[in-house]
């Protein structure tokens, strides 16, 4: 799967993922930040080819530990988007956090 196949298949399948699982995550807001993060034209190459990663194992259905595990569901994820988060920090802005407040009250407001 080339770049612009992960991109294509990430911006298919996130909000449905989000939508699924917003209220079962605490990280969802971070989760949210860094999907603007990558679609930003200033964000780094190898930013975004972390950041690609991460979502697409955020989005995946084949999990190390399957979502469907009560409290362990998420566990992988969450190391995932944590080891990413720290790898990406200086990229992420407040701009793709207040993106994401929005995209999250406007989700409550449904």
């Amino acid at each position: 799967m080339d770049e612009n196949q992960k991109l294509q298949f990430i911006k298919a399948n996130f909000w449905k993922k989000v939508k699924d699982t917003g209220k079962k995550i605490p990280f969802v807001k971070d989760v949210i930040a860094m999907y603007y993060c990558l679609l930003d034209e200033k964000t780094s190459l190898t930013a975004k080819a972390s950041i690609a990663f991460a979502l697409l194992y955020f989005i995946s259905p084949v999990d190390a530990i399957p979502d469907i595990i009560l409290a362990l569901g998420y566990t992988d994820d969450a190391g995932v988007i944590a080891s990413t988060l720290l790898l990406i920090k200086s990229q992420l802005k407040p701009e793709h956090y207040e993106k994401a407040d929005q995209a999250l009250s406007e989700d409550k407001e449904k």
